[in-house]
Formats: C-alpha cells, structure tokens, sequence
C-alpha cells in the first residue's frame, strides 16, 4: 500500500524571458519503511522532487499525497538531510542536535536524554560538548543525521548526503544510516549519483530521464540484498547483475544529455 504517493507532479522553473520545464508528468509511490533511491543524470531534477515532497516547493501541476491526504494538510513529520551537513560553527554538537526542538519550543530534559542515547547510537558520545571545527566530516554528517532523527520524522529525504566523503567513511555511514532507518522504521528517499549506493541501501530505485525530468526506469532490488548490509551488498552475485543493467540504462539516458549541460544542477 502506499504511503508517500506523487501523481502526475509538474514543476517549472521561470525566468523574465522563458520558463524552463524541470519535472514532467512525475507518478511514483513509496509504500511505508520503504527505502527508495531516485538515480538519473545531472539536470534530471532530482533535487528538485524532494524540494517538492519536503514542502519548500509546490508543483506546478499534480499532487502529493501522504498517508492519502494531501501535504500540506499532512501532519506527518519530514526530515531532510543535505549533502553539506549545515551544523552551526558556534554551536556544540548537542546544541546543534536539539536546534530544531529549541526552535519549536519543545525542547526537554528527556528531548536531550533522547538526543545523547542517539549520539551514543552513533559513537558521538564523547563529542556532545565540542564544536563542528573539531570533527571530522564523517563525524559532522552524523550529527546532522541525528539532527534530523531527533524530531522524529516519520519520512527522511537524503539528498546526496555521503558524497563530500571519502570511500571508507562514506561506506561507514552508509551501513549506519542503513541500520538506523531499519531499527526506526523510517521511510526513506535518497538521490544520488552513485549507483552502488542505491542498490547497497534500496528496496527499489527510480532511474530519470532529463530535459525534461521523467520517470524513465524502476527497479526492484532483489530480496537478498535488501537483507544484507550496505558492505555486504556489493559483494554478491545479483549486484554485480543489477549495476551492469542499470549502468547501461543510465549510459542510455546520458546520451541524451547535452555536454554543455552536464554541470547543471
């Protein structure tokens, strides 16, 4: 059954002279503790689809349903979690944690209990009093992940959030976001460029086209992998299978794809 539902989302860009058609007739449903990864050439807008299910945007045409109603009367909580991890520099880390229940005015001594077990969840219990300068990036984006699990989203957007990282760290943090959406029977949607990434941490992927955006592609990620970890992933056998098909229908898309544009967002 689903849970997060797009139906024939539009959205355009404009300008004073021309408008620029980002995302065209987008339909797709993401069924509840569900993780899926949207993967597709740069251009493809992405990006721009969680900006829409996340509230910053409205479509320009279609809808967006959660839990059956529409968004912006859901009151299902969303998280988002961004490639640079945006913490406070003046700020401690524990701080930085609790910055969105402080703005709410919901902050509680049990609220800081709670966000001190996480940080211990994550290995960052003996960090909580230092600031962002002294941490590494990998120690940084998982602070920011338990920024976002502290208001207990109910749907985690994760728009390319390990790709500033080095390969270790970056499968390190996979493995952990993976266990910890899991355990807290979160619902996910993750962009990203990396297709071992998706196939390591989804149940199914959505491949776009560009110029406009579409859906060009889904795939269901095959049950074995879905049961193991992130690192383990990639060293089965239907791995290898399902990143040869989706590299040839990602090659396929970026044909399409005007050399001049690639560096557009």
């Amino acid at each position: 059954m689903s849970y997060l539902t797009l139906d024939r989302v539009s959205h355009y860009y404009f300008s004073k002279k021309q408008y620029t058609e980002a995302l065209h007739n987008i339909s797709f449903f993401v069924r509840k503790n569900e993780f899926v990864s949207l993967l597709g050439p740069s251009g493809c807008g992405k990006s721009t689809l969680l900006s829409l299910i996340s509230g910053m945007l409205q479509p320009a045409e279609g809808e967006i349903l959660i839990n059956g109603e529409k968004m912006e009367i859901s009151d299902i909580e969303i998280g988002y979690m961004l490639q640079q991890d945006y913490l406070f520099p003046w700020k401690t880390i524990i701080d930085n944690v609790l910055i969105g229940p402080k703005i709410r005015k919901r902050q509680t001594g049990e609220l800081k209990q709670k966000a001190i077990s996480l940080l211990k969840e994550v290995g960052l219990e003996n960090v909580a009093e230092k600031y962002p300068s002294e941490l590494s990036g990998g120690m940084r984006q998982r602070a920011a992940l338990i920024r976002t699990l502290i208001t207990e989203p109910e749907i985690l957007l994760l728009d390319e959030p390990f790709s500033a990282l080095d390969f270790q760290t970056k499968l390190k943090l996979e493995v952990l976001v993976s266990d910890l959406l899991k355990a807290y029977q979160k619902t996910a949607v993750l962009v990203t460029h990396d297709i071992g990434e998706a196939i390591s941490m989804s149940d199914r992927i959505i491949l776009m086209s560009s110029h406009p955006g579409r859906v060009a592609k889904m795939y269901e990620v095959p049950v074995e992998l879905r049961d193991e970890s992130p690192f383990l992933v990639r060293k089965h056998p239907k791995y290898g299978r399902l990143f040869d098909k989706i590299w040839a229908d990602l090659n396929q898309q970026n044909q399409t794809v005007n050399p001049l544009e690639e560096n557009e967002s």
